[in-house]
């Protein structure tokens, strides 16, 4: 059939069914917004206006066409988002060509130091090999922007790239050479403007420029700058306040990729993870990572509970949060000398150095004047009230101080905030030490020390204790997180001031996110040809596993991390630009892949956007990517590995097993020999356990003179999903 005839029919089916204007059957108040999937269609549409007309026919004839579909999409996925009925969804699955529909799910929201605690260093190293990221464009699916925030200044930054086509739908004067693109969906006739301050920090830490004396109320002073600072900011605001709705990250991702940015950043995620193919995160990232977009995304603040990652996608990079070597010091001075080191925004100079007494408020949701004035309150985090209620009520009541101790769960992760009274925040650990240092004596004292900000701190990096653990629950065989990168106390830009206050110091794997969107576009810019998969390898393969200490990365309870907490590791920028050897990823290889899980041919091809026959499959730990995730079955159980030689044309890696203990590990073969750049060597690896009820982990590094190739391995019982 030609396509003109299609235009032309479907011309004449719109013209003869809305001849009335509105929606006369149709009570407005039933309407939801609907994400509808298509079937492909026989025929290819020369031009986006044939798409729309197609997409309306699936409308009731008695419709306003155009104000029932909100975005036809060209690219994330074949198929619309409209206002609908549930009477009406069921009118169009009668028509031909319908595949499925259902109400849009509606997702939530998930630095001056940590660019030098990374190894980024002006004019050196990778930031100097990248040019800073010059040319990259990184798009952010977030909250809006505020253009006229410092971190957004244009000083050095070149012109926007020859290929970008992006809009700005702010006045002209608030757009420039680092800010070439906002969109907003979330109202019409609105700027993209932040109104919440989410999308205006993420941004910055990943591309903001350089901002001298940047600060949080005098601490964490110095040159705040994002990790890709020549690089260009394109906002998409697709969340209004903290919620964000599937139809508007849809379109944010299909304009994205029109436009041409080279790095997605979203820091949004599912609470009740779905799969792929119902997933609009996993749906839109799957078509950028086909165009050759790189997609970073939080893994979610759930932890530390096993099971809770999220965007566990392999075509994503799953980013934890880890903590960095920088502390606003307030220490705990106790009457029988000891001292405790926790953290506090707040630093008092004159706060007394003598001795108070000390009192336990416990959860401190109700304080006496009488017990507690002129003292310092201990009260931990285990009750409802928040820090900052709990803050308040001491001061209100008279109290000098407080020590806030943390809950088991929290651990060692404290936060540096601006409390209403003294305080410091404690770990669990050393809150107990405090509790029974109180029990020792009938006449408890303490003082709090105020020592500003250090750096240094030899447990660093930990992951905190709410970035979320894997197993990704709906794909067990794809280790995630992939990696952890910095995100706790993170200075970054807010969009209106604080007590004159530009940045705020803030938490999340919100944060970690924009920081692997960074070293994504340097990577980028150092190596133009490298796929999206091929620079998330090398990443992954060239981490950090041990903190400033030597000793292997700790999680909140400063116990060795598990792989489901820590990933590959600790993000290493530089090492990253220089991997050796990396494991790349075609589009179409995701497919048998997609097929072992289960998936029907439809549901793989609204992931693909392509008609799929499920010929072929693979099980999951057998997808080519740099980390092993392994379920536990009774026999030997042999996957596949291809590597990339991107370090000397002629090199020869030596393969060792580390760790996994109780596991029978066997690589074959032992030696891989190069003789020429981007050859391809692949290898074998056999897991046999005797124990199905053990976890187990450990690494395959691959060595040569130059590189050190580290994959984890990570084998454990499945875990049944109902």
């Amino acid at each position: 059939m030609d396509l003109k005839f299609i235009s032309t029919f479907l011309c004449f089916v719109l013209l003869h069914s809305s001849k009335t204007f509105g929606d006369n059957f149709t009570n407005q108040s039933d309407l939801e917004t609907y994400i509808v999937h298509l079937k492909f269609h026989d025929q290819l549409f020369s031009n986006s206006k044939d798409v729309l007309l197609w997409h309306q026919s699936f409308l009731p004839t008695n419709s306003n066409h155009s104000s029932r579909i909100l975005y036809s999409y060209r690219h994330v996925l074949n198929g619309f988002a409209a206002m609908l009925s549930s009477d009406e969804v069921k009118e169009m699955e009668k028509k031909p060509g319908f595949l499925s529909a259902h109400p849009q799910r509606i997702f939530q929201l998930h630095t001056t130091h940590s660019p030098s605690f990374l190894g980024l260093h002006q004019n050196v190293g990778l930031w100097n090999a990248s040019n800073s990221g010059k040319g990259v464009t990184i798009g952010f699916m977030d909250t809006g922007i505020t253009p006229q925030h410092p971190s957004f200044n244009d000083n050095g930054m070149p012109n926007p790239p020859l290929k970008w086509k992006g809009k700005c739908e702010f006045n002209v004067t608030n757009c420039s050479k680092k800010l070439i693109g906002a969109r907003n969906y979330v109202q019409e006739k609105t700027f993209p403007a932040d109104q919440v301050g989410h999308g205006t920090l993420t941004s910055s830490i990943a591309v903001g420029n350089f901002v001298d004396g940047a600060n949080y109320f005098g601490n964490a002073n110095g040159t705040a700058v994002g990790i890709a600072p020549r690089a260009h900011v394109a906002m998409y605001k697709v969340c209004a306040a903290y919620f964000c709705g599937e139809s508007t990250i849809f379109a944010g991702f299909d304009d994205a990729i029109e436009d041409g940015v080279d790095v997605i950043a979203i820091s949004i995620g599912l609470a009740d993870p779905q799969p792929f193919y119902g997933d609009v995160v996993a749906i839109s990232s799957y078509r950028a990572m086909e165009k050759g977009i790189f997609v970073s995304s939080s893994a979610g603040n759930d932890g530390p509970g096993s099971g809770t990652v999220m965007n566990g996608a392999p075509w994503i990079l799953t980013v934890g949060a880890s903590t960095t070597d920088r502390k606003i010091s307030a220490v705990a001075v106790l009457g029988n000398g000891a001292e405790y080191e926790g953290e506090s925004s707040f630093q008092p100079k004159n706060f007394s150095q003598k001795l108070l007494p000390l009192v336990n408020g416990k959860g401190c949701e109700s304080l006496n004047s009488s017990n507690v004035k002129g003292k310092i309150v201990v009260c931990d985090r285990s009750g409802a009230w928040a820090r900052i209620s709990q803050g308040r009520l001491v001061k209100l009541v008279g109290g000098a101080g407080m020590i806030l101790i943390n809950n088991k769960r929290h651990g060692s992760t404290t936060f540096s905030e601006y409390d209403a009274v003294p305080t410091t925040q404690v770990s669990y650990k050393d809150g107990q030490e405090i509790i029974n240092y109180m029990k020792s004596t009938s006449t408890p004292v303490a003082t709090i020390s105020f020592r500003g900000t250090t750096f240094g701190d030899k447990h660093a990096p930990t992951v905190t204790y709410f970035s979320s653990r894997g197993p990704f629950m709906l794909s067990q065989g794809i280790l995630k997180p992939d990696i952890i990168g910095p995100g706790l106390n993170i200075l970054a830009a807010w969009p209106k001031p604080i007590a004159g206050q530009m940045f705020e110091l803030l938490y999340g794997t919100s944060l970690s996110c924009p920081h692997l969107a960074g070293v994504a576009a340097l990577l980028k810019n150092a190596h133009p040809n490298w796929s999206p998969a091929a620079i998330k390898s090398a990443i992954m393969t060239t981490a950090d596993i041990v903190n400033l200490g030597n000793d292997p990365i700790q999680d909140e309870t400063l116990e060795p991390a598990d792989l489901f907490a820590v990933g590959s590791g600790h993000v290493n920028p530089p090492r990253a630009n220089d991997p050796g050897l990396i494991y790349d990823i075609q589009p179409e290889d995701y497919i048998p892949y997609l097929c072992g899980l289960n998936y029907t041919d439809d549901q793989v091809s609204i992931i693909v956007i392509k008609k799929v026959h499920c010929t072929k499959s693979i099980p999951q730990s057998e997808l080519n990517y740099p980390s092993f995730s392994i379920p536990t079955e009774a026999s030997a159980q042999t996957y596949t590995r291809t590597v990339t030689n991107v370090g000397e044309a002629s090199s020869a890696y030596k393969v060792e097993v580390f760790g996994l203990k109780g596991v029978e590990v066997t690589v074959q073969p032992k030696i891989l020999k190069f003789t020429a750049l981007n050859q391809k060597v692949s290898y074998n690896v056999t897991v046999k356990s005797s124990d199905l009820t053990g976890h187990f982990q450990g690494y395959i590094i691959w060595s040569s003179d130059r590189h050190s190739v580290r994959s984890p391995i990570k084998v454990f019982p499945h875990i049944s999903v109902m």
